[in-house]
């Protein structure tokens, strides 16, 4: 990975009473690319992604973002979809983005553009309690890049998704490195991750296994396993 990295955790860990859920979590992130961040349920996953978005501050480790220690500051230049899209049932798909821009003061040419690039420019005043499970994910995104963010985090979005919604959001999620954004894509899907991304990370019981460029040739799937079987037991209780 010599390319410029958009994001690095240096040893984060995040106690939760007296359970390690993420252990001195070491990530390099490369600009302009997806990476996949893989783990069974439980792993970690959200956990780290919740980290990285402010959501909830690590117990210690530091995060770098763009060369420089994390602040809430960049969380103009972060864009998350993390668990369900937030969106207003009520309200149509131009509407429900209208709030965001209202909240984050932007022009609503950013609406027609976002709903272009999620290609739900057509579902004028249908309310997103009525849309599909796709397009409601689709929507969340919409809301997630409407800052142009320089990094897109997304956990696991296409669950629930039917065959045809999970390859129309493939499609989506592999057009955002050429628009300058970082995709962080977490899933525990392995053939699904292993046709979109750049580089992998992989966690077990909250510990990082395996970090690496996808499509080394080893199989995804043995190596997921490998992970899982040296860390099974290393989780910690202090």
């Amino acid at each position: 990975m010599d390319s410029k990295y958009i994001l690095k955790t240096n040893k984060i860990t995040r106690i939760f009473k007296k359970e390690k859920a993420v252990e001195n979590l070491s990530l390099s992130i490369p600009e302009n690319c997806i990476y996949g961040l893989l783990g069974a349920n439980g792993a970690g996953k959200s956990t780290t992604l919740k980290m990285i978005t402010g959501l909830i501050k690590p117990t210690s480790g530091e995060l770098i973002f763009n060369g420089h220690a994390w602040s809430r500051k960049d969380l103009k230049d972060i864009g998350a979809l993390i668990e369900q899209a937030p969106l207003y049932g009520n309200l149509n798909a131009r509407e429900n983005l209208k709030v965001h821009t209202t909240i984050l003061g932007l022009p609503d040419t950013r609406i027609d553009e976002v709903l272009e690039i999620v290609d739900l420019e057509g579902t004028g005043k249908k309310q997103a309690r009525n849309f599909s499970m796709g397009m409601k994910q689709r929507l969340g995104i919409a809301i997630a890049i409407l800052n142009k963010p320089k990094l897109l985090i997304l956990d696991e979005p296409t669950n629930g998704l039917d065959p045809i919604g999970i390859q129309e959001l493939r499609k989506l999620i592999k057009s955002f490195p050429a628009q300058g954004m970082t995709v962080i894509l977490s899933s525990h899907i392995l053939s699904e991750v292993e046709q979109i991304v750049d580089y992998v990370g992989i966690m077990s019981h909250g510990v990082l296994g395996y970090e690496g460029a996808a499509n080394t040739g080893e199989d995804l799937e043995t190596l997921f396993m490998k992970v899982a079987a040296k860390s099974i037991g290393d989780r910690r209780v202090i």
